[in-house]
Parts: structure tokens; C-alpha cells; sequence
């Protein structure tokens, strides 16, 4: 007896302590989908044009921190690879897009590409500025003779009479200059040439507007605005075209440019502003305002546009992309100056906004 009462202990002991263990492990198994448990993440993908990407960055932080389940995933590959990989059926994987983005729009071939499934909403605007490497010399006014004579090849010197004619009282060094342009297809170049276009006949006959060219003269070629802004900085007697914002951050001197009232204008929000003021929009929102009247309007400005599907295979995605840029042209146009943007004018962003109702998901 005394044996067996002291085998029977233990064994009581093992049992109550092994279903106490069996509870606690129960209690653990039902908790865990508590803890685990995340709302479900939908990552929107994009890729185009470099001209917007510092506010698009910041947009995407911004508006990711306040929906959390919302990654944003944008890559600045310039507007014409942007067009390709959002209207193209046979881009790599990695490449696939939910929206792409241009300064340049996009063509009527371009949306027939597309199989007409396709919208363009702007959702920003800004100046392309032509800035310049001249140490010493600051305040440059540029004729419309003048900027296209140098774009054309045809002005080769600093000092050049028909740049220092403009410029009384500035002494321009014989300086051979260097023009900085896109060697990618490219919105910026796109804005650019067609105000070349607007206000040069030899242009429009030669050249004309596009994404691309086979610049004359003494050229040097970078990648997206942020090579050329550099490339810039870095030669001296260089002058090239590039996005205000990019030309801002680094400090670039910028030149006032003659407008169609004859009137030497400074790049700013205000004389950008003015400018796309006078815009005129269709109902596809496909805008370009290539030679601006008004005496305070600057003459080379561009919209910026996000494309997007008509309709998503899945619906979650189809909303995302509506909630997300209907933010960025409410809330997020006040990001837009200090980076050196021009806020879309409300006339346009009205247009914009019930543009983005449409984007809906397959029936």
C-alpha cells in the first residue's frame, strides 16, 4: 500500500500539471489570430516621368502614412518608358504598372494602344526653366531669338550679340556653349519643344514637338532631369532645359525668358501660374499650353498627368487609385510650391475629379 500511494502521487501530479500545460497552449492557439491579424496591404504601382517625381515622393510617404495599407511603389523612368509600360501587353513582370505618368499626355495611337481603356488626369504643373553655368554672371535675359538660335545650334558664344543685346551692362565671356538635353524619351523635352515649335519656324519645320531629338550643335546628353540639372552644375558654359523644382534644389542660376507680350519673365509660381491660367481644356483633359499671352505669364510651362485604366480587374485596386489621387488634388496641391510645383488651377482640378469617378472595376 505504502508503495502504491507513492507511485499514485507523482502520477496525480504529472496529469494535473500536463493538463494546466494543454489549457495554457489552448488559450495561446485562440489568441494568436488576435495578434497576428493585419489589415491587408494593396500596393499601387507606377512608373513615368521624371519631371514630378519629387512631389509624387512625397505625396506617396504622405499619403502611406496616413493609410497605412496603401504602398505606393513609383518609378522615374521619364514619360516615354512610362507611356510604354502602362499601354504595352508584353512588358517584363516587373515592369507591369497600375498607372503611368507623362508630361507629354498621351497620343491618340498611344490610347488606341491602350484599346481606349485609358485616362489622363493632371494632377500637377510646373515651368521647364533653362538654367546655366556662367560664374560671374547672374540676371541673364533670353530673347525667343535668342534661346532658339542657341537650342538650334546656331548660337555657338557667350557672347554672342544677340544674347548681349538683351543684357546691357553684363560683359559675356567668349565662352563656346554647351547645351544639356534629355538622351531619353522625355516629357520635359516634350514641353520644351513645343514651345520651340510655337514660336520657331525653323523648329517646326526641322523638328517639331517630341519626346526625343537629334539635337544640334555642341550637345551633351544626361538621363532624367536630375542628370541634367547635375550635368549642368558641373560645366561650366553649359546652359540646359530642365524641370524648375530640379533646377531649384541645386541652386542653378535660371534665365528670364521673353514671353509672347515681349516681356522678360522670371520662372516662379506666380509667373507660372499665370500662364496655365490661360489654358483651355478639353474633355479629355489633354492640355498644352505652348506659348502663354499675358505680360506675367512665363512662356514655357507644362501640365503633368497621371494615367490611368478606366477599369481594374479588381475592385480594391480600382478604388486605391481613385481615394489616392483624389488626395493628391485636394491635400496634396499644398505640397506643390515649396517644391517648386504650380498647384493644377481649380477650373482644371474640378475637371480632374470627376474624370477619376470613372475609374472603376471589371463588371
Amino acid at each position: 500500500m505504502v508503495g502504491n500511494r507513492t507511485c499514485h502521487i507523482p502520477c496525480v501530479r504529472l496529469i494535473a500539471v500536463l493538463m494546466a500545460f494543454s489549457a495554457i497552449l489552448a488559450g495561446c492557439s485562440n489568441s494568436e489570430p488576435e495578434v497576428q491579424a493585419k489589415p491587408a496591404t494593396i500596393l499601387l504601382t507606377g512608373a513615368g516621368a521624371t519631371f514630378p517625381s519629387t512631389l509624387y515622393n512625397r505625396w506617396f510617404a504622405v499619403y502611406h502614412d496616413n493609410h497605412p495599407k496603401v504602398v505606393i511603389k513609383y518609378s522615374a523612368v521619364g514619360s516615354g518608358e512610362g507611356i510604354r509600360r502602362f499601354v504595352s501587353k508584353n512588358v517584363a513582370a516587373e515592369e507591369t504598372v497600375d498607372f503611368g505618368a507623362s508630361d507629354a499626355a498621351m497620343s491618340d495611337v498611344d490610347i488606341a494602344n491602350a484599346d481606349d481603356n485609358a485616362l489622363m488626369i493632371p494632377v500637377t504643373a510646373g515651368c521647364v526653366v533653362l538654367a546655366y553655368n556662367l560664374p560671374g554672371v547672374s540676371d541673364v535675359k533670353l530673347s525667343r531669338k535668342a534661346y532658339t538660335g542657341i537650342f538650334l545650334g546656331e548660337i555657338k558664344q557667350w557672347n554672342d550679340p544677340l544674347i548681349a543685346q538683351a543684357n546691357p551692362g553684363i560683359k559675356f565671356p567668349k565662352l563656346t556653349i554647351a547645351t544639356v538635353v534629355r538622351q531619353d524619351g522625355s516629357g520635359t523635352t516634350f514641353a520644351f519643344t513645343k514651345n520651340l515649335d510655337a514660336i520657331s519656324e525653323r523648329w517646326r519645320n526641322q523638328f517639331g514637338p517630341a519626346t526625343l531629338v537629334d539635337w544640334p550643335g555642341n550637345v551633351m546628353r544626361a538621363k532624367g532631369n536630375e542628370g541634367v540639372s547635375g550635368l549642368i552644375g558641373k560645366s561650366e558654359g553649359a546652359i540646359g532645359y530642365v524641370g524648375y523644382e530640379f533646377a531649384k534644389k541645386i541652386g542653378l542660376a535660371t534665365a528670364a525668358l521673353e514671353n509672347k507680350d515681349g516681356k522678360f519673365v522670371k520662372p516662379s509660381e506666380k509667373s507660372c501660374g499665370a500662364a496655365l491660367d490661360t489654358a483651355d481644356v478639353p474633355d479629355n483633359l489633354r492640355v498644352f499650353v505652348s506659348d502663354p499671352k499675358g505680360a506675367d505669364s512665363y512662356p514655357i510651362v507644362t501640365f503633368s498627368w497621371i494615367l490611368l485604366h478606366k477599369n481594374y480587374q479588381h475592385p480594391e485596386t480600382a478604388s486605391a487609385l481613385r481615394e489616392l489621387f483624389q488626395w493628391c488634388l485636394q491635400d496634396g496641391q499644398s505640397y506643390a510650391p515649396e517644391l517648386g510645383y504650380v498647384r493644377v488651377p481649380a477650373s482644371i482640378s474640378d475637371k480632374a475629379r470627376a474624370a477619376l469617378e470613372h475609374v472603376q472595376a471589371d463588371d
